[in-house]
């Protein structure tokens, strides 16, 4: 138990910056991530054609690869291209996750029967008043369930981080496990990510329970 409260306070840092760019992917991935939906089925050929290479490129290679080539291929496409490693560590998960809940947001828009658009015409609203007041709320609920699972699997993706060096959770552990010739902080580790995930669990949950009146 002592040996536990030792290595705890480095577990706990380490846990801090996992929770940071989790955070700040969310923070910047979704809202992307509805833009470059209202991209994907507008009516402009050329940005649905570009939009959809983006979100093909994103999903059709690692998330690993990603980091690794914003951190150490940038800088060598170009030396104004480098990044610290926090926010190389940002841009790639941003990118990445960005398209995958454009694609979550695309089939939750393209669910919205077309007579609601046509309604909202009739009432006068604009484009933007539509999506905002009366798409949006439709599509969060349909969506939800989906976004939950990339918010889980973003949580433990954040481990990625680890190959360039920033000291999240999981290199913690690594590095008490190495020091310590010992499995205990890993057991730790695990049960960290456990709590984290069960508590987002929770949230996501009390999230559809709440966006249930648009059944």
């Amino acid at each position: 138990m002592t040996y536990i409260f030792q290595i705890l306070p480095s577990l706990l840092s380490g846990a801090k910056l996992t929770l940071q760019v989790f955070g700040w992917t969310l923070i910047g991935s979704i809202p992307l991530g509805l833009i470059v939906a209202l991209g994907l089925i507008s009516n402009f050929k050329g940005l649905k054609a570009i939009l959809h290479f983006y979100v093909w490129l994103m999903r059709g290679t690692p998330l690993l690869l990603q980091l690794i080539f914003v951190f150490y291929g940038l800088p060598i496409l170009s030396s104004l291209l480098i990044l610290p490693r926090y926010e190389a560590a940002l841009v790639a998960f941003i990118l990445n996750y960005t398209a995958y809940f454009a694609e979550i947001f695309r089939g939750g828009l393209q669910s919205i029967d077309i007579g609601q658009y046509e309604s909202a015409k009739v009432l006068r609203l604009t484009y933007w008043q539509t999506i905002r007041k009366i798409v949006t709320p439709q599509v969060i609920k349909i969506v939800l369930p989906s976004i939950g699972n990339e918010v889980i699997n973003l949580i433990k993706d954040s481990s990625l981080v680890y190959v360039i060096g920033l000291g999240d959770l999981l290199r913690a552990g690594n590095i008490a496990t190495s020091r310590d010739v010992t499995l205990v902080p890993l057991i730790m580790v695990g049960l960290i990510y456990l709590i984290m995930t069960a508590v987002l669990t929770y949230i996501l949950r009390r999230l559809e329970k709440h966006y249930s009146y648009w059944k």
